[in-house]
């Protein structure tokens, strides 16, 4: 899910599975980091059949100035919803945001170089 506003999509997942009528489903997770050092969790279905490459204000989860309350926001949001897409017959295996892949490039953000 591409956002041309200022703020910058560190990472994101992907789940993948079928909605309630049985059609194909993509949820988008994300974490970014919005201007003001604010960190923002945000989750959108099917953003590939939005009108727009932005995300909608509905779609913002959580926001805050934690990096680990972030993670925990994000992570709990793709559990939940690779838990509803197993159920339903999907393989939502998807690994868990990590404090080290926003690491590199936070590190970008503030030094203009990955962290080491």
């Amino acid at each position: 899910m591409k956002t041309t506003d200022p703020a910058r999509r560190f990472c994101e997942r992907r789940v993948e599975g079928r909605d309630d009528a049985g059609r194909e489903e993509r949820i988008v997770i994300w974490i970014e980091r919005r201007p003001g050092a604010l960190w923002t969790v945000g989750r959108s279905v099917n953003p590939h059949l939005h009108p727009s490459p932005e995300p909608r204000h509905d779609d913002v989860i959580w926001q805050g100035y934690e990096l680990e309350d972030a993670l925990e926001a994000a992570n709990a949001t793709l559990e939940d919803d690779c838990f509803v897409s197993e159920a339903d017959g999907g393989e939502a295996r998807i690994r868990p945001f990590g404090r080290e892949e926003l690491l590199a490039p936070l590190e970008r953000l503030f030094f203009g170089h990955p962290a080491t």
